[in-house]
């Protein structure tokens, strides 16, 4: 059996095509891919806890913690306490993140483009639709294994 044989190896090796790819064309911005996540996330909307976004990214919360410090140390993103939860802090951009947004977010636009060349708009929506339940079915193999 090939690896393509079986669709969960296949999509994950397109995955991480895709990572490397991206991983290469943000070194420029000082960005990794998930940092790079978490910017898209706040040049959207700024102000959210590391649980929200957690949450968003459907990461674990000590990786997030993670990332946050090294973007705060790259100068992009701050912290401030959250004035409804002293024991929790929210995020936001610098100056420095906020012009940074001017030029990723077109570039990550283009890969966007640049990935889906070729492809036309019914095809990438049966793609859409295929990964969704193919997600579904995993996310129901999931509970009955665990019961949830």
């Amino acid at each position: 059996m090939n690896s393509y044989e079986n669709i969960g190896i296949f999509i994950r090796d397109v995955d991480l095509t895709i990572i490397n790819a991206v991983t290469d064309q943000l070194k420029p911005f000082n960005l990794a891919p998930e940092q790079n996540l978490i910017m898209l996330l706040l040049w959207e909307q700024e102000g959210y806890t590391p649980n929200e976004i957690a949450e968003q990214l459907k990461k674990d919360r000590a990786s997030i913690t993670r990332m946050i410090y090294r973007l705060e140390t790259k100068g992009y993103i701050r912290r401030e306490s959250d004035k409804k939860d002293r024991r929790s802090f929210k995020v936001y951009l610098t100056e420095e993140g906020k012009d940074l947004g001017k030029e990723v977010i077109p570039f990550t636009q283009s890969i966007g483009e640049l990935l889906t060349t070729g492809i036309k708009e019914e095809e990438l929506n049966t793609l859409t639709r295929t990964l969704m339940k193919i997600k579904q079915n995993a996310l129901d193999i999931g509970a009955e294994n665990y019961g949830g």
